[in-house]
């Protein structure tokens, strides 16, 4: 089994025990929430749909999506990614990425503390469970 490792160049800051998830998020300016579905396997994450409940700025809706329950949704074709690496900063107004799973969402700061100047890039990646 595979575990969701949070952290930067390889170094843990937080493991969860989980085998596939949401990323969420709201986009900065246009004030839409986005999704994408993720399983974990041993090659890495593997994005299996995303959706998006609007288009805008920088937003624009693959050809291939379609309209269900208010999102448009759509299946990006991309290889297993590890690392997937996100940008978290204190600055933007729509907060930070969220983590959903079947107990909910959560914000990646209940994880890792708030996004900071110190720590402005967080990578995600599939990797063994620590024992222990």
């Amino acid at each position: 089994m595979n575990a969701l490792c949070l952290g930067l160049a390889g170094v843990i800051w937080a493991q969860l025990p989980l085998a596939e998830f949401t990323l969420a998020w709201q986009h900065s300016v246009e004030k839409i929430r986005w999704e994408e579905d993720y399983q974990l396997s041993p090659t890495g994450l593997l994005l299996r749909e995303a959706r998006v409940r609007g288009s805008g700025a920088g937003m624009e809706i693959p050809d291939e999506a379609v309209l269900r329950d208010g999102s448009w949704h759509y299946r990006p074709q991309l290889p297993p990614l590890q690392p997937l690496r996100l940008g978290r900063s204190s600055a933007a107004a729509a907060g930070d990425y969220q983590l959903c799973s079947d107990a909910g969402c959560r914000p990646l700061a209940d994880w890792l503390g708030p996004p900071s100047p110190q720590r402005p890039v967080v990578e995600l990646w599939s990797c063994q469970p620590s024992v222990g």
